[in-house]
């Protein structure tokens, strides 16, 4: 294009086409260059494509420069700068210039909620959500999408009921959220239902490779493998992260062969290729699966075969894996031939397999290079210490917590009944059914002893006597969970948990017993995986 043919609506394309990626941020500062030379500054729309380019491209202080030598700013103007402030995280100088908004719109509160919730500042967000004098379907979808994305995925669910009880029709962006929001949860029934109200309601013409790919995830998540699996084979197109979920969904679930058989399936399909995050899921299949040769082929092959970079999760899988086969020291010298630091997660897989193998010395050395702030992992080696009874190296470990101000994280279980999800937290008794509950538990520990089930008590933090553990046992969040939700979920049907924290050895036994005497479905994922219980058989073959 020619610069005698540069006009004012040129240059708004050119910006447009400037804005589209990061990539073409070279290209912002000779447009705006020319702009000057041209003499088309003047032009308000003009000023507000450069400042959104320049926003776009991650050049905020041009963008601020441009808004700052404006004469004349309106509300696009303001929005468009809110925005830019907004995603390079710089909340503080965006919330200064919303408060000098004239008259904001939807859009400039909007932008604010946005920054806010990716600065991780949910709570102020949702101040500001609420002060809203108007707010239309982009400001419920922000809002949504800002607290799945700092895990907050009840709270989002309850915005979403709230949203479609004022009226609002769902778009694609809602139901992506709210699909989300139901993985994070375990939510389900409330994910079935928004199927099926999509579905009612005609939203769309047909689910593509991406809503089709979020609704296979949320079903995978909670744990409903058959239902992902239908999904799955329905889809007219599929697209790398369609075959990434469900590998992963497989893999999660217990259903390694099958992973390990769908990525084949894939790399048959010549229309996608594999990425860092299908071999995640193909990792994390062989860990679960204990496919140690398998395992080692493919993480040695990633680089080799396919040109993939090794990421810190596919070695917290491969240490994983090799961990918990009982190839400690394997898994150690992998740690220390990684080209990056390791992070707490690869570290507490190591952790993991020394407590199933009760290497004490090598959970020493993990505990002091991963300099561990975070109460698990003190809590793996106090249990361990604990399996082997020395109690010494149990105070130990709590001297050294209250020394670095480190606090027991409490274990957290949460269960959807009839739409509402409900949360317990270990050793809590605030729930309104709680004496129902109690009753139940005791109900449920006498037929137990009937047959024959002893406490496993080897795993409780601290040193009391036999009879204080098995109480402080008594009340993990996911037995409270599971007696709630053989008192008030319907019968005959799978009663589903997602806990914060990794199962301990007496809860998992529990759930083997209670699926068995109850001869109900009981599906728990934890922190690293999904149990499937039944008939008192778990899907992890008590290797987890």
């Amino acid at each position: 294009m020619k610069p005698s043919r540069l006009n004012q609506h040129s240059f708004l394309f050119l910006l447009r086409e400037a804005s589209a990626s990061t990539a073409a941020r070279r290209r912002v500062p000779p447009l705006h260059a020319l702009l000057v030379k041209l003499g088309l500054q003047p032009y308000a729309r003009v000023h507000n494509a450069l400042i959104q380019a320049y926003g776009a491209t991650g050049l905020v202080a041009d963008a601020r420069r441009v808004f700052d030598g404006m004469s004349h700013r309106d509300t696009v103007s303001f929005n468009s700068m809110i925005h830019g402030h907004a995603m390079s995280g710089d909340v503080v100088s965006a919330r200064r210039l919303f408060e000098r908004v004239p008259a904001p719109t939807p859009v400039t509160w909007t932008s604010m909620v946005a920054g806010l919730c990716r600065a991780g500042d949910v709570a102020a967000a949702r101040r500001l959500f609420e002060e809203m004098p108007v707010r239309d379907l982009v400001s419920w979808n922000a809002m949504m999408s800002g607290l799945v994305g700092n895990r907050r995925p009840v709270e989002a669910l309850c915005l979403f009921r709230r949203m479609m009880a004022e009226g609002f029709a769902p778009n694609r962006g809602t139901v992506l959220s709210a699909l989300a929001a139901c993985a994070g949860a375990g939510a389900l029934e409330t994910g079935k239902w928004i199927y099926a109200f999509v579905e009612r309601k005609r939203l769309f013409r047909w689910w593509d490779e991406f809503l089709g790919t979020a609704l296979l995830d949320m079903y995978a998540k909670c744990g409903a493998v058959e239902l992902a699996l239908d999904v799955f084979t329905k889809l007219r197109s599929r697209n790398t992260c369609t075959w990434n979920a469900m590998i992963n969904g497989l893999a999660m679930n217990g259903y390694s062969a099958k992973a390990l058989d769908m990525f084949r399936q894939m790399e048959l399909d010549r229309t996608v290729v594999p990425d860092e995050v299908t071999f995640v899921g193909v990792l994390l299949a062989c860990s679960h699966g204990g496919f140690v040769d398998v395992g080692r082929e493919h993480f040695y092959m990633i680089e080799k075969k396919y040109g993939i970079r090794l990421i810190l999760e596919h070695y917290a899988c491969m240490v994983d894996l090799l961990a918990r086969s009982g190839h400690l020291q394997e898994a150690h010298k992998i740690i220390a031939g990684m080209p990056m630091k390791p992070d707490a997660v690869i570290w507490r897989a190591l952790l993991g397999g020394c407590r199933l193998h009760k290497d004490v010395k090598m959970a020493e050395t993990a505990i002091s290079e991963m300099e561990a702030t975070c109460s698990g992992d003190h809590v793996l080696l106090s249990n361990l210490y604990a399996a082997i009874g020395r109690w010494s190296g149990v105070e130990d470990v709590r001297r050294t917590m209250r020394s670095k101000g480190i606090e027991k994280i409490p274990g957290c279980s949460s269960i959807e009944i009839n739409g509402s999800i409900h949360e317990f937290i270990s050793g809590d008794k605030s729930h309104p059914s709680y004496n129902d509950i109690h009753a139940k538990l005791a109900e449920i520990s006498a037929r137990m002893q009937q047959q024959g089930y002893v406490t496993e008590t080897t795993e409780v933090f601290y040193d009391v006597e036999e009879e204080e553990k098995e109480q402080a046992l008594g009340h993990h969040s996911e037995k409270l969970a599971i007696a709630f939700g053989l008192i008030g979920g319907p019968p005959n049907v799978a009663i589903r948990i997602v806990k914060n924290l990794r199962f301990c050895a007496d809860c998992h036994k529990f759930a083997k017993l209670v699926s068995q005497i109850y001869h109900r479905e009981i599906v728990v994922r934890d922190r690293a995986r999904f149990h499937h219980f039944t008939e008192g058989a778990c899907s992890c073959n008590d290797f987890w």
